[in-house]
């Protein structure tokens, strides 16, 4: 597995922090898909870059970012808890929605939401807030259920993907799936625990991002 995708290294500011991302566009995108990972997961994360490559085969430009300074993951690795504050992480991945609004290479194009973890709820409640300026969500063994009352907002069509290994989290998805009141589907990827980290299951991962993305993106519908 590859470990890290083609792209460039960008700056994106958030209140007084920097976050860090790699961003990568294949010609003729006609959409972006924002990565929202969870603490301890970011812009070098292999699996991360498999998806993002995977989804920049198909078509759509990528911009996996860290949500949390090089300083806030050093203090995050001690406390725990920020990779839990969902209103803070889902700040962040609105800042960086307003980059990619704001940066000539992607203000054209369509954005949508790949998140996992806790990355997840932050890309949900993101959605929430700006509505019609996400086109389509994905969770990637996410905490979903984390975004609570702001679900009922949310309108990008929303694919929730789980491993049938990750037994605490299935339910978790389900009640946050019936709480979803936009185009939506749950998909749970057989033998796959948490983290995807069993052969030929990262890729259906990818393959079932891709067409969701393919279907939503950038589309006016």
């Amino acid at each position: 597995m590859a470990a890290v995708m083609s792209g460039r290294d960008v700056m994106v500011t958030s209140d007084s922090a920097t976050m860090r991302g790699l961003l990568g566009i294949p010609k003729g995108a006609r959409g972006v898909v924002l990565f929202a990972h969870g603490s301890g997961s970011g812009r070098l994360s292999s699996r991360n870059n498999f998806v993002a490559r995977a989804l920049q085969d198909a078509g759509h430009a990528t911009l996996l970012i860290d949500l949390l300074s090089e300083e806030e993951e050093r203090i995050d690795a001690g406390t725990g808890h920020l990779r839990f504050d969902i209103p803070f992480l889902a700040k962040r991945v609105e800042a960086a929605t307003t980059w990619l609004a704001d940066t000539a290479e992607t203000r054209t194009l369509g954005v949508g939401y790949f998140g996992a973890s806790t990355g997840a709820a932050a890309a949900l409640v993101a959605a929430a807030e700006l509505q019609d300026r996400v086109d389509a969500v994905v969770s990637r063994g996410g905490r979903p259920d984390l975004a609570g009352e702001h679900l009922a907002r949310v309108t990008a069509p929303t694919l929730l993907i789980v491993g049938s290994r990750d037994v605490p989290v299935i339910p978790l998805n389900e009640d946050a799936f019936a709480q979803l009141r936009c185009a939506k589907k749950l998909e749970i990827v057989p033998g796959a625990s948490h983290l995807f980290e069993e052969p030929g299951t990262l890729e259906v991962v990818s393959r079932l991002a891709a067409s969701w993305f393919t279907r939503y993106l950038g589309t006016t519908d």
